[in-house]
């Protein structure tokens, strides 16, 4: 059974930075395709950034693309968000998810799997 566990969330002042790690296990993950998720209170999730686990082919929500990067260790099996210049509305539970396929989809409901989340707050 797939499981995906966050570590990485904390508080931060607007323009810092953090790292979000996201261990992978259970699962043949070559054939995934990885996510991170974001919700902030009282709004829809929505997608930041996923990776084609197999090649690495990456997409980047707009409002993020520049300042955060995903990537995977495959030795490891663990996908990371590196978040620089972060902004108070970067401030969410920040969550990862993965589904067995190879297209990069940013919705939500197409994912099978979910870890956790992880906090990020960001003041001004």
């Amino acid at each position: 059974q797939v499981q995906l566990v966050e570590s990485g969330g904390g508080l931060v002042q607007a323009g810092g930075s953090l790292r979000l790690s996201c261990a992978a296990s259970g699962g043949t993950f070559s054939t995934y395709t990885m996510g991170w998720f974001r919700q902030a209170p009282g709004k829809e999730r929505e997608f930041v950034a996923i990776i084609r686990w197999s090649g690495g082919r990456t997409y980047y929500r707009d409002s993020v693309a520049g300042r955060f990067t995903i990537s995977r260790d495959n030795a490891k099996n663990t996908v990371y968000l590196q978040m620089n210049s972060l902004k108070p509305e970067d401030t969410a539970v920040y969550y990862c998810a993965a589904y067995s396929g190879l297209i990069l989809v940013v919705t939500p409901q197409r994912y099978d799997h979910w870890g956790q989340g992880t906090q990020v707050t960001v003041s001004s």
